[in-house]
């Protein structure tokens, strides 16, 4: 059986804002849906452990669809979501498969995150694979390896773009712009 750790945030509002945030449901039960199977063990974390913020946004009916509401309305899923264990709990030497949600929360507690970054070099070095959706890169900014190097060297990947921030009317309250900081490292 393979195991999976699915890391979301912790985060329930932009910071020094009343703006409320946290995870895009969608884009975790997406996958969890598609794993939840006899074949995986898949464990939820977040930052501090406890309860998982959904971003209401995420909710709102043109972005919940038929997997998004089954999940939401699903108690014992949600329940999971009210009490992760804090990634800091995590054995993940343990783990075939790391993967990181989005929405904005993970932009406050995702980057440079110590654990998180422990995490996706305990997975990485062992065969694993580290996956991340939208937001949910953040996590692999800093991430450097036993050499110094980045974790996103000479890798291809994609994520919410400096456009979709400002289309999305959030670009004056996250605290970087995704896109900008990836073609930093």
């Amino acid at each position: 059986m393979k195991k999976i750790m699915i890391v979301n945030t912790s985060a329930d509002y932009f910071e020094g804002t009343s703006k409320p945030t946290g995870l895009w449901l969608g884009e975790l039960v997406h996958f969890y849906d598609y794993f939840n199977s006899k074949n995986y063990q898949i464990d939820l974390f977040n930052i501090n452990g406890g309860s998982t913020p959904i971003d209401p946004v995420s909710l709102k009916p043109l972005m919940l669809d038929r997997v998004t509401k089954k999940y939401y309305n699903n108690e014992t899923f949600m329940g999971m979501l009210r009490n992760s264990k804090s990634i800091n709990e995590a054995k993940s030497a343990e783990y075939d498969v790391i993967y990181f949600t989005g929405g904005h929360g993970v932009m406050f507690d995702f980057h440079n995150n110590e654990a998180i970054q422990h995490a996706i070099n305990e997975v990485y070095n062992h065969g694993g694979i580290v996956a991340a959706v939208c937001h949910g890169i953040a996590a692999l900014l800093n991430v450097k390896n036993e050499n110094g190097r980045y974790f996103i060297d000479n890798k291809e990947i994609t994520g919410f773009s400096n456009t979709e921030e400002i289309l999305a009317n959030r670009k004056k309250i996250v605290p970087f712009m995704l896109e900008s900081e990836i073609k930093k490292t």
